[in-house]
């Protein structure tokens, strides 16, 4: 499942992940570390919602 950031409108995708940060493509938002933060404007996880497909 896709997460967006509530603040940027930043799509994280697991398929992706967050090679820059770190976080391996496969990895599922739950599994990422709480101290992740958005890529794009640096707002935490507790910032991001589940993505409607």
């Amino acid at each position: 499942m896709k997460y967006v950031c509530n603040v940027c409108g930043y799509v994280y995708d697991p398929q992706i992940g967050d090679p820059d940060s770190g976080i391996a493509a496969g990895t599922p938002f739950e599994e990422i570390p709480d101290d992740w933060a958005c890529p794009i404007c640096g707002v935490s996880k507790d910032d991001f919602v589940p993505a409607e497909d």
